[in-house]
């Protein structure tokens, strides 16, 4: 395959000419030296490097004292595919997924490498340039750049102005800035105040109908957010990571709710990192593939089994394309889970803490040494209350605590800093600079580019990577991470669930996960506590136990089944009242059901 069409990028944020001293790119740059211009000094203080132009032997990427380049050989048939450019020596995007008729599209692949670009170019919100830099284009010049396709035919009625198209962001929290009122209110904005009420029953907000906007927890703001989406009556609906902070029965609210919507006349397109929500929704997916800031190729449409099970492989058959050495894999025989005598243990009495109009019950229970638990529960539940109390930021009614010295706590919602990353990571550990760390912490959540950054700066999924990684960083008897994968994307979160389990086990530590992402907890635990009861009135958290039984205590609470792809092994949802749904529910394994 010939591979002759190049993708260079400058980092400008990481560049630093005035400090670099005499310009390494362009003085070891060998065209240069031959007084051919492959790199030359911008008239803004940034080099300029030319793709045609440069030889790609590596050596400016080498010499940059602050890594800002990256240079990267693509296939030359992807030359004519190029559908965004945002620049010299920018990102790029290849290629564009399209919505169709009566079906729900799913995106799937990792941050940074062109999903939010494609959605931006189908809701209208940015016109594509296809890679030409010297001109503007306009909506009508960009439909007769394509070739007959459906993705021509989406923008050319985007370009008309016929398409109505209903845009759920990825970042929901500045919603209470530009969004005042109740619940209610806001949603009777937008439709009948009987379409109103349905969509609150539909996505379960009916318990914050009447609570204003700007005392809404990110959950709620995620539900608010995507009803007054689905209310619109639009043409296409587009959803950005719609299921994050949402429990495991909101988030089979939400698929029920957007395929109603969707109907037989609509469209949809959805960008979502739960595997197993993505699966349930979808009716085909694309994929992306790429490096993150310097380009992203689409891939497809594929036929969701088909399509998720090519990403969990990490390699595109009818590309060619391998985007990841290894594949993901899930454990399918649960580990069993018993009370050695001569283990070591943490355990904890059964307690109480009270609230004002909630009240929490924990049962006794233990975590052994190398244990990862994970804790799931609905939201509003307790389980956040409980990681408090285990991290010693609460007492119980009985005024039992924890000792916080010996816990790492990474909290739900974790404020920024006003520091630098690596000045964040330092008060964790000194051993940033060691190949262990770099290997383990730093390169696989890519914090090598944002370690000059200040904290404050950093996108909700920077700001998320960044706090996993410091309270894994820490020397600790107990970690305790509350929701950390929020805003990860699919690698981010295959990776931390990994760590998480070696961590316990290597450094012989006590390890509870609070998680919602079933595929996450598929990853990492070892055992499970459940928690129960009527979410924002009482819970009831029970002693953690081994997978099979805490899955199964769960999901029956839910009425949900999963079942086994054969290929790959991942968990994937029922359809409820199917065949096998039903046959699960009579055995009693509402999980780890033979495949």
């Amino acid at each position: 395959m010939e591979s002759d069409h190049r993708v260079a990028v400058l980092d400008r944020e990481l560049c630093d000419s005035k400090k670099c001293g005499n310009w390494p790119c362009i003085t070891y740059c060998p065209p240069v030296r031959n007084k051919i211009e492959a790199i030359k000094m911008g008239g803004d203080g940034f080099p300029i490097i030319s793709e045609t132009l440069c030889i790609s032997c590596g050596i400016c990427v080498r010499k940059c004292p602050f890594e800002a380049i990256t240079i990267i050989n693509l296939p030359s048939e992807l030359r004519e595919n190029v559908i965004h450019h945002y620049g010299v020596n920018s990102f790029k995007l290849f290629r564009l997924p399209y919505p169709r008729k009566g079906l729900v599209v799913g995106l799937l692949g990792k941050n940074g490498i062109g999903k939010s670009t494609a959605i931006k170019i189908l809701a209208g919100q940015l016109v594509p340039n296809f890679g030409n830099l010297e001109a503007k284009p306009s909506w009508e010049e960009a439909v007769k750049f394509l070739r007959a396709s459906l993705v021509k035919e989406h923008l050319s009625q985007v370009a008309k102005g016929v398409v109505k198209v209903s845009y759920k962001p990825q970042n929901i929290v500045d919603i209470p800035k530009v969004v005042k009122g109740t619940v209610r209110g806001v949603l009777e904005k937008l439709a009948t105040p009987d379409e109103a009420a349905r969509m609150v029953e539909a996505l379960d907000l009916k318990a914050v109908a009447d609570r204003d906007v700007g005392h809404l927890s990110g959950g709620e703001l995620q539900r608010l957010a995507v009803a007054a989406s689905l209310l619109r009556k639009s043409d296409l609906y587009i959803l950005d990571e719609p299921s994050s902070f949402l429990d495991i029965r909101q988030r089979l609210r939400l698929v029920e709710a957007v395929k109603e919507a969707v109907g037989e006349e609509r469209k949809a397109v959805v960008a979502d990192h739960d595997l197993a929500v993505l699966d349930y929704l979808s009716d085909t997916v694309f994929l992306f593939y790429g490096e993150p800031s310097v380009y992203g190729v689409v891939a497809g449409p594929y036929g969701v089994r088909e399509g998720i099970n090519i990403f969990i492989e990490g390699y595109i058959p009818d590309e060619n394309v391998r985007f990841r050495d290894e594949k993901i894999d899930f454990q399918v025989k649960p580990p069993t889970r018993e009370a050695e005598v001569d283990v070591e243990k943490m355990s904890w009495p059964s307690m109480t803490k009270t609230f004002p109009g909630f009240k929490l019950t924990v049962e006794e229970g233990w975590v052994k040494r190398g244990e990862v638990v994970g804790v799931m529960g609905p939201n509003g539940i307790g389980k956040t209350t409980f990681a408090s109390i285990i991290a010693g930021r609460l007492e119980t009614d009985e005024g039992y605590s924890f000792d916080p010295k010996a816990v790492s706590y990474k909290p739900q919602h974790p404020q920024p800093e006003d520091m630098t990353v690596e000045e964040y990571l330092r008060q964790a550990s000194e051993d940033i600079e060691t190949s262990y760390y770099q290997s383990t912490i730093v390169k696989p959540f890519k914090l090598d580019k944002l370690l000059n950054k200040n904290i404050q700066e950093l996108s909700g999924g920077e700001l998320q990577k960044v706090v996993v990684a410091q309270a894994l960083s820490r020397k600790a008897d107990i970690y305790v991470l509350d929701e950390p994968s929020a805003f990860l994307d699919v690698e981010e979160r295959y990776h931390m669930a990994k760590l998480l389990k070696r961590m316990a086990m290597e450094r012989n530590v006590y390890v509870l996960l609070i998680e919602h992402d079933f595929t996450v907890l598929d990853f990492a635990s070892t055992a499970v506590m459940v928690f129960d009861g009527q979410p924002g009135v009482a819970g009831y958290a029970y002693a953690p136990t081994d997978l099979r039984t805490g899955f199964n205590k769960f999901l029956k609470s839910m009425d949900v089944t999963f079942r086994r792809d054969q290929e790959t092994k991942r968990p994937r949802i029922n359809k409820k009242g199917s065949q096998l749904d039903m046959l699960q529910k009579a055995s009693g394994e509402y999980y780890y059901a033979a495949v």
